[in-house]
């Protein structure tokens, strides 16, 4: 007993506030209980849902999602089991993207169990909540047996509590349990063993009942050893309470501070009204002024704009409508709320001289709402060419959470020649237009039905001319993608993934944790904008419906082969076991009702210019790593060869972003008369969990200095005898090129974890970078250097001295400077991306367009750019630290190996 009272004199613990270097995470343990299979109107509804898991002799394919609500808001994107065949225990620990200090006292932890019953289609088996603290404000800890409610996803409220009721037995022995554990009951061996048997037996006779529980872990906070109880406490939150006294002066809280001022709002209105437009069109400028609206026209996209600069605009807007660049800052000083100021605005609209196109994509944001400007931003884009536009799709896409629904839904209609009542008087048909989501029936939007759609063969119900102007984003993209293959086949991919990812099905393939998922508004939109784009193909002319079936072929032939790669994940046996049962799969016509080796010629999705009619079975192999990602040769039409890689388990949206980018930058350096012999390989999210990655024949600079090093290597792939250093100029040129472009552009988008195994080189001198889970900033190391500069990249160059090193200089300050210039084209790229399920943008999306913005220090002009330029690249070669980083990869690597 005295130890037991020694135990209750000292009480450990930690406040919440302090532990900002400790991630939240929880660990899943085991599913006790039977889940219950589906009702027979439920069957009849969906007979698919026979094939679920539920309904199998073995263990049902399952996986966990885990949420963290405050209000009955995500705090954080959710975190999700791996993969795990026929079990119903997964002893896993998940770590989410939030310090246990920026908890809030009412954190609750929803977790849904999920089960598959067809491609993408899920439903969940039940789920359970809890709050994170318990009633005293103490952090949780140990293990907790949660009661699991069946067919019902987790509430962020009351609606699926997990702990028992307080007044059970099983509630009772579980405090008991706790106290116990504590020392707070003092311990009998041979009674303890009795107790704890027959507490077992009472929780297994609750637990053998209709109920199903998940037993679940919270971690232990130990300090020096000992642990430590956390209890909530909030840093300033005493302070908020406390009133002085020894100050004469008492601060009283003015309930209108920041209600509006209503002299400024009437001297706003006169400002603004229709009397001063007379006036203001003789308004010019003096050369103090005109300075200053030059500045204020060149601020990047996310400078706000004060009162007065906004003033300045609205006073001089007829003096700048022939400044095309000014239009997306006067547009910015229009309060849209005012009748008179609105009517104003957009009688200038159509009479400015026009923006370019990329600085039309600003007006696509989120800042601007209202729908005749999206119109004309919209406008703007149909005189951009289809090549242009390809690089401009996927922000596109996501542009189209900011549309309208309503209007969207609308401007379906327009383009068919029968009225909705003669539809509704019509018997509906079934869609002939076969669809990728299993969420299709979940929606509330009805399916057009293609049998009843009434085109016009001669105009294809394109919008005529004079309507152009008015043309919603949504139908402007259908129209335009419905008309070109290649457009066609990436719009339908990008809407494939968001329709997916908005229902959470989905997982980020990141460590930093899982995009949350939309509201259920913004799910049917893209829902929607696929099935009228699936209609607007099948209901159109011959090249239309052309590309409505090759769509429909590359979908059923990547469902296919995900499925056969599946089929070898869960083969039992070693890599190269699963190589030979890969090779047998793609041999055997048979399976999967396709001959993999020789069918139809068929656009391969990630490279639609490119076409095949078979793959290689004999090629095909897995490479080392966890996933085990697939090495697949496809045979082209003109039986070529053309080798991807297929990686399942794996959401490449993160990495489909950068290369997006890289491809952008490649470009508009051309255009610029700079090639920087970039290697902007394909990517292709087909899936939030799988898709293709273009493989290029190269090797990991890794690799290539342990044999010898970077320029050995050059002479061995392209030797030159009379050539400096031995080797070919061209290569060489390539090299010191590649190297510029990749420095900037790594440099530019924060891409981290960068080690000499994701850098890959070819024989023909190119430079690359892989593997780009880390951007933004965000690195896993510690103290990256700015840019990924080795000493033996640069000793390949002939070292600091050498009149190639010298080169590569100038080349990163000539691509700075250039991309300085399209700063706004990219930023307005990366601001259509905020709401984007990325995992690196989800995390902090308000700051996304800052972090890209700082790179380019548009505060600086040229001559100061280039200082600084020069300043990183010094930096870079004598990091001390990225040295040691770089040793500790390769030890860690060896140890793998």
């Amino acid at each position: 007993m005295n130890n037991l009272e020694a135990s209750h004199d000292k009480f450990d613990y930690v406040y919440s506030c302090d532990l900002n270097d400790v991630n939240f995470k929880i660990k899943i343990g085991t599913l006790e209980g039977t889940p219950s299979r589906h009702d027979f109107k439920a069957l009849m509804d969906d007979p698919k849902l026979r094939y679920s898991g539920l309904y199998d002799d073995k263990k049902a394919d399952l996986l966990i999602s885990c949420h963290i609500y405050s209000h009955g808001k995500q705090l954080c994107p959710p975190k999700q089991t791996s993969y795990k065949h026929f079990v119903d225990h997964w002893n896993e620990w998940l770590t989410f993207p939030l310090k246990l200090s920026d908890l809030p006292k009412d954190a609750k932890l929803g977790i849904t169990i999920w089960d598959s019953y067809g491609p993408g289609k899920s439903i969940p088996v039940g789920g359970t909540s809890l709050s994170i603290f318990g009633k005293h404000s103490t952090f949780r800890q140990g293990i907790y047996d949660l009661r699991i409610w069946p067919g019902v996803e987790a509430d962020s409220g009351d609606g699926t509590p997990g702990k028992c009721d307080k007044g059970s037995k099983s509630a009772r022995l579980n405090k008991l349990k706790k106290r116990y554990g504590r020392g707070h009951i003092p311990k009998i061996d041979w009674l303890d063993k009795i107790t704890f048997v027959n507490i077992e037996n009472t929780t297994k006779r609750e637990k053998d009942s209709h109920l199903m529980y998940l037993s679940i872990e919270f971690p232990s906070i130990q300090i020096d050893n000992t642990n430590h109880t956390v209890v909530y406490f909030e840093t300033g939150a005493e302070d908020s309470c406390l009133l002085s006294f020894e100050s004469d002066i008492i601060v009283v809280p003015d309930p209108e501070l920041l209600l509006d001022n209503l002299v400024e709002d009437k001297h706003h209105k006169l400002y603004r009204s229709d009397r001063t437009g007379l006036t203001d069109r003789d308004n010019k400028p003096n050369a103090q002024t005109r300075n200053q609206l030059n500045m204020i026209v060149s601020y990047p996209p996310t400078k706000v704009l004060t009162s007065d600069e906004q003033d300045l605009l609205w006073k001089y807007r007829f003096y700048l409508m022939n400044q095309k660049k000014a239009l997306t800052k006067f547009l910015k000083c229009v309060n849209w709320d005012s009748e008179t100021e609105a009517k104003q605005a957009l009688e200038l609209l159509y009479s400015w001289e026009p923006m370019d196109i990329e600085d039309a994509l600003e007006l696509l944001s989120p800042t601007f709402q209202h729908p005749a400007v999206r119109q004309y931003a919209v406008s703007r884009l149909q005189e951009a060419p289809d090549e242009d536009l390809i690089l401009y799709l996927l922000q596109l896409v996501q542009a189209l959470k900011y549309e309208d629904l309503d209007v969207i839904e609308n401007d379906c209609f327009k383009t068919y020649k029968k009225s909705l009542s003669d539809l509704a008087t019509e018997p509906e048909k079934e869609s002939n237009v076969s669809r990728k989501m299993s969420t299709t029936s979940e929606v509330s939007i009805t399916p057009l039905g293609c049998d009843n759609l009434a085109f016009d063969s001669s105009d294809a119900a394109i919008y005529p001319s004079d309507k152009m102007k008015d043309m919603d984003l949504a139908t402007f993209l259908i129209e335009k993608a419905a008309s070109d293959d290649i457009l066609a086949n990436f719009f339908y991919w990008y809407l494939v993934v968001e329709c997916e990812d908005f229902y959470g099905y989905c997982t980020a393939g990141s460590s930093s944790g899982n995009p949350p998922c939309k509201d259920q508004k913004v799910s049917n939109m893209y829902n929607f904008v696929l099935r009228r784009f699936l209609d607007r193909l099948y209901a159109g002319d011959r090249e239309m419906h052309r590309r409505y079936n090759t769509i429909l072929r590359a979908q059923s032939f990547v469902d296919k082969l995900v499925c056969l790669m599946k089929a070898v994940a869960r083969e039992k046996g070693d890599r190269t076991k699963k190589i030979e049962v890969l090779r047998s799969l793609l041999s055997d016509s048979s399976s999967y009702h396709i001959n993999f080796k020789h069918f139809e010629g068929l656009p391969l999705p990630l490279d639609p210019k490119v076409k095949i009619i078979g793959i290689l079975p004999e090629t095909a192999t897995l490479f080392k790593s966890a996933l085990m990602p697939s090495q697949l040769t496809f045979i082209t039409e003109d039986l070529g060869r053309y080798i991807a890689i297929l990686k399942i388990g794996d959401d490449l949206r993160q990495d489909q972003l950068i290369l997006h980018t890289i491809t952008l930058i490649d470009k508009l350096l051309r255009r610029e008369n700079l090639d920087l012999k970039l290697t902007p390989y394909k990517v292709l999210a087909t899936s939030c969990k799988h898709g293709f990655v273009q493989y290029i024949e190269s090797f990991p600079v890794a690799e290539v200095i342990k044999n010898a090093d970077i320029q050995k290597f050059f002479r061995e792939a392209a030797p030159c005898e009379n050539a400096p250093y031995g080797i070919q100029p061209d290569v060489m040129d390539t090299y010191v090129k590649s190297c510029a472009g990749y420095c900037i552009i790594t440099y530019l988008l924060g891409v981290g974890d960068r080690h000499l195994d994701n850098l890959l080189l070819t024989k023909k001198g190119h430079l690359f970078h892989v593997d780009f889970g880390y951007i933004l900033g965000r690195d896993p190391k510690p103290f990256p250097p700015p840019m990924k500069l080795s000493r033996e990249m640069v000793e390949a160059m002939g070292g600091v001295t050498s009149d190639h090193y010298q080169t590569f200089r100038k080349l990163c300050y000539t691509a700075f400077l250039h991309l300085r210039r399209h700063a706004n084209l990219i930023l307005n790229l990366f601001n259509l991306m905020v709401d984007a399920t990325i995992p690196d943008i989800a995390l902090e999306p308000d700051k996304t367009v800052k972090k890209v913005q700082d790179k380019f220090r548009l505060d600086l002009n040229d001559e100061e750019a280039v200082h600084y330029i020069q300043g990183l690249i010094d930096v870079s070669v004598t990091a001390v630290m990225a040295i040691l980083v770089e040793q500790i990869h390769k030890f860690a690597q060896y140890w793998r190996k």
